[in-house]
């Protein structure tokens, strides 16, 4: 069968993408999942992945074109995947040009002087890398000391070139994703009926917990309070329904899967949310590996489109700038977004008498139109005893 790959909304604040690179040339064969294409937003580049298994019949845009959401990008030939229709974006705009595709235009390579040290070699896994990036090795042996190069050293150096490029432009660039994210944001808190709730609970159980696993780990592997928090609200969010989903076309889909959106704070300003994949089923060990490496991933400005396509419900936080509590507005088209605030201590009632305990406010933004009051408070109340018996999440 014929399959059409379009340029997918990544967001309700995004309309128009940028096509960078293709990863793909025609007869080739993509798997689902895999990356075909990556394009440039106002959140940065982003690897655009498959619905199918499929072969690649042709390519329909040229690298450098600025296009719409919904626009025919490539055509595969393939099986096709059950339910792939409810994930596709909108029909794409008429008329829309076909060219035949040229590879990437590569960055020049720096010009050598006599005092230049041996040029450096590639391993073959660096020379792939290097070949997915669109880079010449030539460009790369280059720019370093002689010795061999490896993967992570061809993506450190790829990196600096594009901060070097974009450094100019970076100013209008953060402006540009501020007005788009405060369009987006003043669309759904005027669309979206949202009420609010707050619970203030008694983190002094998660945060024991939390240093007593600790101790023992390298700093690198050690756990995070927000992640706690996260397997909390994905745990909830499969017990108490009306808040995992999407409200579309005037009524709610529940997901079965659990994809729980973090938001990131991204250098130079402004906020994205890429989603755990099913944060419910993972342990809090693989969770905090795959927060670190979204975090990572956000601030050098290189993500992916499955990230952004299917959070389910989102967590968000100011904590770590001392802020009490967050009123968040959700995140069209789910349903719901739980914010948390710093961990403040306060005289709190603790085991029949009065102590110092620390203490952390959560909120719920929801939609009306899916939940109630009631059934809010009675999410949040779930995630409070969750995180009370930290142990068991």
């Amino acid at each position: 069968m014929q399959i059409e790959f379009r340029l997918p909304s990544l967001g309700a604040d995004m309309e128009r993408a940028t096509l960078t690179q293709w990863l793909k040339k025609p007869g080739d064969r993509v798997y689902r999942g895999e990356a075909i294409a990556v394009v440039e937003t106002d959140k940065g580049l982003i690897d655009i992945e498959s619905f199918d298994d499929a072969t690649v019949t042709e390519l329909v845009v040229a690298p450098g074109t600025r296009i719409a959401v919904g626009t025919v990008m490539a055509r595969l030939s393939g099986e096709g995947v059950a339910g792939r229709a409810a994930s596709e974006p909108p029909p794409p705009p008429a008329g829309a040009p076909a060219y035949a595709p040229t590879p990437p235009v590569a960055p020049a390579p720096a010009a050598p002087t006599p005092a230049a040290p041996a040029r450096a070699r590639l391993s073959p896994a660096a020379r792939r890398r290097a070949h997915e990036l669109g880079l010449p090795p030539e460009a790369l042996e280059q720019r370093a000391a002689g010795g061999i190069l490896h993967v992570d050293d061809v993506e450190r150096l790829a990196a600096e070139a594009k901060a070097q490029a974009s450094a100019a432009s970076a100013p209008d660039a953060r402006r540009t994703m501020r007005s788009v994210i405060a369009s987006a944001m003043a669309r759904a808190k005027r669309e979206i009926p949202h009420y609010y709730l707050g619970h203030a609970l008694d983190f002094g159980a998660a945060r024991e917990w939390l240093t007593h696993y600790n101790a023992a780990l390298p700093v690198r592997e050690r756990l995070i309070e927000g992640v706690l928090v996260v397997k909390a609200v994905a745990l909830a969010a499969a017990r108490i329904e009306g808040f995992n989903g999407y409200f579309r076309d005037g009524r709610f889909e529940r997901s079965i899967a659990i994809h729980v959106g973090t938001a990131i704070a991204v250098r130079g300003g402004g906020l994205v949310a890429p989603a755990l994949l099913d944060a419910d089923r993972k342990d809090l060990k693989t969770l905090m590996r795959e927060f670190s490496d979204l975090v990572i991933r956000v601030r050098s400005g290189h993500m992916r489109s499955s990230e952004f396509m299917t959070a389910t419900i989102t967590v968000t936080s100011l904590g770590e700038d001392g802020v009490d509590t967050i009123y968040p507005i959700i995140n069209p088209p789910q349903v719901a977004i739980v914010g948390t605030g710093c961990v403040s201590e306060r005289l709190w009632a603790h085991a029949g008498s009065a102590a110092v305990r620390p203490v952390l406010n959560l909120t719920l933004a929801a939609d009306h139109r899916v939940t109630d009051g009631r059934i809010g408070s009675r999410f949040l109340k779930t995630i409070a005893e969750l995180l009370a018996a930290p142990e068991k999440l």
